[in-house]
């Protein structure tokens, strides 16, 4: 008889370094993240409240060209096309080259991600339509994504020495769960789609690929492009960001030569992304003013928070958990040796922190400045607190098990001929 599969095995040593790379990069992008969005949440409920609104609020454009938009407008259909940029050339990249490529490794992440959309989807839906409040199953899509950066950043400040297995778990998770996300966003929240436009952005697009396969690569002519890409794109009403990860897709893996085409971009742009697109995001939709201790409690009581806390804290664990559980017992695939299942509810719990991607579908789901569109900022920022809180207790009690495992991925270096200064950063 075969010997059982083993789920969240040690992968080589090539890849955990790339995956080390790219979380260095997104912890340091989720302490920015953090920042910019305590940095709002001061602002809006200070004696300048106000002016925090009048700055967000702010529009400027060309109107002709349907980009006559506020400040926080231009940061999520803007900037955040930068950010699933990004996230496209990781899906490139993951399914080309990566863990997706493989379809015995990519099991585990693909069917976890289904399962963190589909039940805490559920649970809010249930919860809106117990409480009699069907205008607003419109938001049933906030508690489905989770935030790669945020969560790193968690990861940063517990200290935590967590496995390479279970990081690239939960990168190649979030990843895939963007990609759900995207799909979401192009499907459900595309209004008076015009297909003059969106036809038209095939030709930016077209050309934005021919240079990038030919290796052809100068700023000032890929630039043009890709924004002339977004902005018809937003014409058309589809959301602008959708053109992001298309520009991504698009990208080879391997250029011409042999070239590592799409990390060399990944590379390059992962800093913009990171350190500004994201932050000034961030800054811009999280700043809700809750009206003190009794607006606070007012508003956590709504049928839209306590769906979208619901749903993050309760429903996302529970669907990433629960996924990879019966995916074992179906398969009868055992985890790795190192490893046990407390370790997986501890990456499920961090799932549950929903930030960048969940504030954008709460604004396309109720509209910038809503009611309710403060309600699911509310219930992100509260749901995000308490999903990182009880990570944190379920991955420092795991600690000690953590540096053991450590030591084994330096062993498995130093037997790969890696010298020790490399294993050390």
């Amino acid at each position: 008889m075969s010997a059982p599969s083993r789920l969240l095995a040690r992968g080589s040593w090539p890849e955990t370094q790339r995956f080390a790379e790219v979380l260095r990069k997104e912890t340091v992008g989720g302490v920015l993240l953090l920042a910019a969005a305590g940095a709002a949440l001061v602002w809006a409920n200070s004696p300048w409240s106000q002016s925090y609104r009048a700055v967000s609020d702010f529009a400027w454009g060309p109107e002709f060209l349907h980009l006559h938009l506020s400040v926080s407008a231009w940061a999520a259909d803007g900037l955040l096309a930068i950010f699933f940029f990004v996230v496209g050339l990781e899906l490139k990249r993951e399914f080309v080259a990566g863990d997706l490529r493989d379809p015995a490794r990519a099991a585990l992440p693909i069917a976890a991600a289904v399962g963190g959309m589909v039940v805490p989807a559920a649970i809010y839906i249930a919860i809106v339509v117990a409480t009699g409040e069907p205008d607003h199953l419109s938001g049933w899509a906030v508690p489905i994504a989770t935030d790669i950066a945020f969560a790193l950043a968690v990861l940063a400040v517990l200290s935590t020495h967590l496995p390479t297995a279970l990081r690239t778990f939960l990168l190649t998770l979030a990843v895939v769960d963007d990609l759900l996300a995207i799909t979401v966003i192009a499907v459900f929240f595309t209004d008076d789609l015009a297909f003059g436009p969106l036809a038209l952005a095939l030709i930016p697009i077209g050309l934005f690929a021919l240079a990038v396969q030919r290796g052809i690569h100068p700023w000032w002519l890929l630039v043009p492009l890709a924004v002339s890409a977004w902005a018809l794109v937003h014409a058309s009403g589809v959301h602008a960001t959708v053109a992001g990860v298309v520009l991504g897709f698009t990208v080879p893996v391997l250029g011409r030569h042999g070239r590592p085409t799409a990390e060399w971009f990944e590379h390059t742009t992962r800093p913009l992304s990171a350190g500004f697109a994201v932050p000034v995001f961030a800054f811009f939709a999280a700043g809700v003013t809750v009206g003190g201790w009794e607006g606070l409690g007012a508003s956590i009581l709504h049928p839209i928070t306590v769906g979208v806390i619901a749903g993050l804290v309760i429903g996302k664990p529970l669907g990433v958990f629960g996924t990879a559980f019966l995916l074992a017992k179906f398969t009868r695939a055992t985890l790795d040796d190192d490893l046990a299942w407390r370790d997986v509810a501890g990456v499920a719990l961090l799932a549950g922190i929903g930030f960048t991607v969940s504030l954008l579908i709460g604004e396309l789901a109720f509209g910038h400045g809503s009611t309710a569109g403060a309600d699911v900022k509310i219930g992100v920022l509260c749901a995000s607190v308490f999903a990182a809180l009880l990570a944190a207790v379920v991955l420092r009690s795991r600690n000690a098990a953590y540096r053991r495992i450590h030591a084994l991925e330096r062993r498995d270096a130093d037997h790969d001929g890696v010298p020790d200064i490399y294993v050390a950063r």
